[in-house]
């Protein structure tokens, strides 16, 4: 009874209710450059292979920690000191954001669609590069040695980004649906508009979400630059420059395989980038899946996006309870397994034809799977960082993981083009494809070091 009262403390901190917010803002992009534009395209005319591969603007999410160091030290001037070095980052690309749903607005991919394209690209890098600061932003909201609290704040980041895509996405689509309805032919283009509201709503309550003081991890991050100008034996701006530049990049990569070792660091960047590929493929064909065998976007938004978002809210925050009682690991490898036998419930879905109640448990138990599968996976990678370079090596740990989830993933329409349109097979294979991944985490699990554990 005391670890459970121990556990529900956490949640109860007022810290959640910032790192809630900025989990939303983390989510809500994809929303815009995941399920819109994939409906966007698909009603416009664009195959399934088309779609697939118009989801490599996901990539950028994989490359992101190649900035992430120069986020991680450069403060924008004047808006830095106002408001602080991370809202100040975020600020910028919510503005990025906000002024690329305009230019959607006054596009049709049937005409202009490079255009559109590389509007969703530019999206897709403000969001990735937000993201390297909102994560920062909400690890460092908590002490390192408060472990419970990390995964707390984890399981309540999941909850935020979920909301920001799950209710996200119930706007979109029934705002696009209503207004198809109501006849007016620029339907995607009016939804953008009001999208774009909401961009400013999350954007004046991050400018009430505290920042901590930086000084701590600048000194660190300025002595371990004045130690590589030292061993140059030369002071001066070449010098100093290469000092920067060597801290801010190889800095947070010596510090993870220092604290891991070169061998078990490269086997936990493996697990990272294969844990959830399978979830991925299917994610990305999800709703071609359901409009192909009959469902409407109100019905998508209604199963898919709300039920979804209530199952995922709702599990995530038990996710939070299993991570914080049994650890990371362990929740890992049983939120693994759980993705996969979900998985294959779209396989039933599938062969059995459009039907309410097995689209609704499909949904359901998906969201709880990758509701335990996401929760276990932020407090994992969450603990693994040096507080000295919080953004950059989240980033790159992310962004690991995004590999699969993006690049690879983007192959998943061409795939089903590839099964002859067999949907039942495609989720059965995608729900192989967490296996090697949890014979890694298997190896690994008594060697992996995490922060405050």
């Amino acid at each position: 009874m005391r670890d459970f009262m121990t556990s529900l403390a956490a949640y109860r901190d007022r810290r959640m209710i910032r790192i809630l917010l900025l989990g939303a803002m983390s989510g809500f992009p994809w929303v815009l450059i995941g399920s819109s534009l994939s409906l966007w395209l698909n009603e416009d005319g664009l195959s399934r292979s088309a779609i697939g591969w118009a989801g490599l603007i996901f990539s950028i999410y994989a490359i992101n920690f190649f900035w992430a160091p120069l986020i991680d030290r450069i403060q924008i001037p004047g808006l830095a000191r106002k408001i602080g070095q991370r809202k100040a980052w975020i600020l910028c690309f919510q503005i990025v954001i906000l002024l690329s749903l305009l230019v959607w607005s006054l596009l049709r991919p049937s005409e202009d669609i490079w255009l559109v394209m590389a509007i969703g690209l530019v999206i897709a890098t403000a969001s990735a590069s937000q993201d390297i600061t909102i994560d920062a932003l909400r690890i460092e909201q908590i002490d390192a040695s408060e472990k419970s609290a990390m995964a707390a704040g984890a399981a309540i980041h999941v909850t935020g980004w979920w909301s920001g895509y799950k209710i996200g996405g119930i706007i979109a689509l029934f705002s696009a649906d209503f207004l198809q309805n109501a006849g007016f032919e620029n339907y995607w283009q009016l939804t953008f508009i009001g999208l774009g509201g909401l961009v400013i709503l999350a954007n004046i309550g991050l400018l009430f979400i505290p920042e901590a003081s930086a000084t701590a991890r600048i000194e660190a991050q300025n002595k371990a630059e004045a130690d590589i100008v030292k061993k140059l034996s030369v002071n001066n701006h070449f010098a100093r420059f290469i000092g920067f530049l060597a801290s801010t990049v190889w800095g947070p990569l010596a510090s993870f395989f220092r604290q891991n070792g070169v061998a078990i660091g490269l086997g936990i960047l493996s697990f990272v980038l294969l844990f959830k590929i399978g979830e991925a493929f299917m994610g990305k064909m999800s709703l071609i899946f359901y409009s192909e065998i009959g469902f409407s976007k109100s019905d998508i938004a209604l199963f898919s996006k709300g039920l979804g978002w209530i199952t995922t809210v709702a599990f995530t925050l038990l996710g939070g309870f299993f991570a914080i009682r049994s650890g990371a690991v362990r929740a890992l490898f049983i939120a693994g397994i759980a993705m996969a036998v979900t998985n294959v419930m779209f396989s039933v879905l599938a062969w059995t034809g459009k039907s309410e109640w097995v689209f609704a448990l499909a949904v359901v138990l998906d969201d709880i799977a990758a509701a335990f599968a996401t929760v276990a996976f932020v407090t994992f990678i969450s603990l693994l960082v040096d507080r000295t370079y919080t953004a950059t090596q989240y980033a790159l740990l992310a962004s690991i993981g995004t590999i699969g989830r993006t690049t690879l993933a983007a192959s998943s329409g061409a795939m089903v083009d590839g099964l002859g349109g067999d949907w039942g097979l495609f989720f059965v294979i995608t729900a192989l494809m967490v296996i090697p991944s949890l014979c890694l985490l298997w190896l690994l699990r008594h060697k992996i070091q995490l922060n405050g554990g």
